[in-house]
């Protein structure tokens, strides 16, 4: 059933709707309660739930473990995003995952000295969490019609400024309660703010508008896509379905090497190859769909290919972006700082960051732009974001490399590298929300955010083939061959990943064609 809220008149002045205040606070409790574990996970796990490993091994596994965490957050808004968008609608998938990530925090309490049962509660988090993702700022967008949707932009930058007021207080205080308190309540303090979150967003369960799922679709993306890659054309081979093919036989070999790549690593890649090679098909036979299914249909899934390489050229932002919780947490650790200070709480200073350039970018930085000349679009600010996220990476090896030397470095060198990947973060992340969904079209709003967060697996997929990589003699041979030690040198690696990322971005958003697709 659809429940109607209040429709503002078709004029500038259009008041925000009522129920966004509700979303806004979900959001934040929601925020402070993921953040909150997230980011003393990797610290705990290498000071007490890996107890068992040799010391020299402890830092990589609690990579592994968090990084495969992570993996798991993004990559089930896809299971989040088809059965809001078939089954049960938004709301009413909101609603009961939140229940599991509920009881996914309640594991993580209770839990803290059993790795199965820890373990467990990361599962039911990532599922809870990564079901709900792309759903809420979905479920924004939902509220908003053609008369308001100008002030859409406006409560997605407040959106995530209320994500990073929760990470904000999460990262400045839940190490020290891990320090002083123990895990048992540093782990249960944010299974209380979700289970606030989940109460005020049931709260405002009368004036939501709530878009019902769409039913099966004949000329749906998977259904069209299969159609093009079936036909048949007088004279003309089947490139594209050959190349689909290639896919599944590159998935099934990534799933072949699962004793020696791990289920995570081989089912992602297993993943990867049948969206890129199927979409790769799908484009080169796609005008073969005209006549089976109609022209809008046809030109749906093909706006939604392009969109879909968009995301691909971010996930370096995100392989660089997700380890200041690792990689940087455990730089931190070797760094000078005070008895007080411990080294996750330096995770606060990106929040604290968020919560100023969103604003000064608004009021600052994109209308001194304007006044140049130079429009700073949705791409334009994407692109521009992963080029900072590179030059960080460059600034944290460049500090890993005096570390390397025996030197002592204050862990405050640390806010140079953070300042940068923040305002990288502004410009993709934020920019990000606002553009998959402007650019989904109506039957696939929440598939297609599950799809930007789908992306962030892919850049934590990296990672793990990283760590993987220098685990392997001739690998760590000729990383020492060429004089950095293996952290640095696989901070260049990732600065210089991203770099390209950023420069192929930039080729693709010059001829990208930009959709409108709020509702009528």
């Amino acid at each position: 059933m659809t429940t109607t809220a209040a429709t503002a008149h078709d004029t500038p002045a259009a008041p925000l709707p009522r129920q966004i205040p509700y979303i806004i606070a979900t959001e934040g409790c929601e925020r402070f309660s993921f953040y909150g574990m997230r980011n003393i996970l990797t610290p705990f796990l290498a000071s007490t739930l890996l107890l068992y490993l040799p010391l020299g091994e402890r830092a990589l596994a609690a990579k592994d473990v968090f990084h495969t965490f992570v993996i798991g957050v993004y990559f089930f808004p896809l299971l989040g995003g088809w059965i809001a968008d078939r089954l049960w609608g938004k709301y009413r998938t909101i609603l009961w995952l939140s229940l599991v990530y509920v009881a996914g925090h309640a594991c993580l309490a209770l839990f803290d000295n059993h790795r199965t049962g820890f373990y467990t509660g990361l599962f039911l988090i990532a599922l809870g969490s990564g079901g709900i993702k792309p759903l809420v700022s979905a479920f924004v967008g939902d509220q908003f019609d053609s008369s308001n949707k100008h002030r859409a932009k406006l409560v997605y930058d407040g959106f995530y400024w209320i994500i990073n007021f929760g990470s904000f207080f999460a990262s400045l205080l839940m190490p020290i309660f891990l320090r002083d308190l123990g895990p048992a309540i540093a782990f249960g303090i944010p299974g209380a703010l979700m289970a606030i979150a989940l109460l005020v967003f049931w709260l405002g369960r009368n004036r939501y508008v709530r878009v019902p799922p769409t039913p099966p679709n004949p000329h749906s993306l998977l259904r069209v896509a299969r159609s093009a890659l079936l036909a048949r054309a007088p004279g003309q081979a089947r490139p594209g379905l050959w190349i689909a093919i290639l896919g599944i036989v590159a998935a099934l070999f990534a799933l072949a090497v699962i004793p020696q790549l791990g289920f995570v690593i081989s089912a992602c890649l297993a993943l990867g190859a049948l969206l890129v090679f199927g979409g790769i098909g799908t484009a080169l036979q796609l005008e073969r769909a005209r006549g089976i299914h109609p022209d809008e249909a046809v030109d749906g899934v093909r706006g939604v290919l392009r969109v879909l390489v968009v995301f691909a050229l971010t996930t370096p932002f995100w392989s660089l972006f997700d380890q200041k919780a690792s990689t940087w947490v455990l730089q931190g650790a070797e760094m000078t700082r005070p008895a007080w200070f411990h080294e996750a709480q330096m995770q606060a200073l990106n929040p604290l960051l968020v919560l100023i350039l969103i604003p000064l970018n608004n009021t600052l930085l994109f209308p001194l732009l304007r006044r140049f000349g130079i429009e700073p679009t949705a791409l334009r600010r994407m692109g521009a974001g992963i080029a900072l996220a590179a030059l960080a990476w460059v600034a944290a090896g460049m500090l890993q490399l005096v570390l390397d030397g025996g030197d002592a470095v204050s862990i405050a060198w640390q806010v140079l590298p953070y300042a940068l990947l923040t305002l990288g973060e502004v410009l993709v992340s934020a920019t990000g929300l606002e553009f998959a969904y402007s650019q989904a079209p109506p039957s696939m709003k929440g598939s297609i955010m599950s799809f930007w967060m789908l992306a962030v697996t892919f850049g934590n997929l990296w990672v793990l083939l990283a760590d993987a990589g220098v685990r392997n003699n001739v690998v760590t041979g000729w990383i020492a061959a060429t004089g950095f030690g293996e952290t640095a040198f696989l901070m260049f690696f990732f600065a210089a990943f991203a770099a390209l990322a950023a420069l192929v971005f930039a080729l693709y958003a010059r001829r990208y064609p930009m959709q409108d697709f709020y509702r009528a």
